[in-house]
């Protein structure tokens, strides 16, 4: 098997060399994108209690009913435009938005920021973050 592998690369570098430079360039803009405007379960806990920050979770009802963060709104992500005015309210306020492993919610938290909410973070990891930092959960 790592024959093969040794033959194909040296049968096929450019292809190789392409893949590795995408793989790179994939890493890379990951990497930005995950640490842009992301905060830490400890940081959100902080915006929380100090600045009365407002969490929007956007995963689907039975997920939040599962478990969510005290506190959260849920306004699934597929119905986000639909619901974008019951956060009017809250617009001046911090928003961390929250799905399940932080994937998903960099983009709600342009499409907010694009909407004029101006202090818009997301969790980093997401609810599998939280979970995994022993943090509370709620389930209704």
């Amino acid at each position: 098997m790592i024959d093969q592998l040794f033959e194909f690369v040296q049968n096929h570098p450019l292809l190789v060399g392409a893949f590795l430079l995408v793989l790179v360039a994939w890493l890379i803009y990951e990497t930005r994108s995950a640490s842009t405007n992301a905060v830490t379960s400890t940081q959100a806990t902080q915006l929380i209690n100090r600045e009365d920050a407002v969490v929007l979770d956007i995963r689907e009802s039975k997920d939040f009913k599962a478990g969510h963060i005290a506190g959260a709104r849920n306004i699934p992500h597929n119905k986000l435009d639909n619901r974008m005015n019951e956060l009017d309210k809250v617009k001046n306020q911090p928003i961390i938005v929250v799905c399940k492993h932080g994937q998903s919610a960099g983009a709600v938290q342009t499409k907010l920021a694009k909407a004029g909410f101006e202090r818009v973070t997301k969790l980093k990891g997401g609810m599998a973050q939280w979970q995994a930092d022993s943090l509370p959960v709620v389930k209704k």
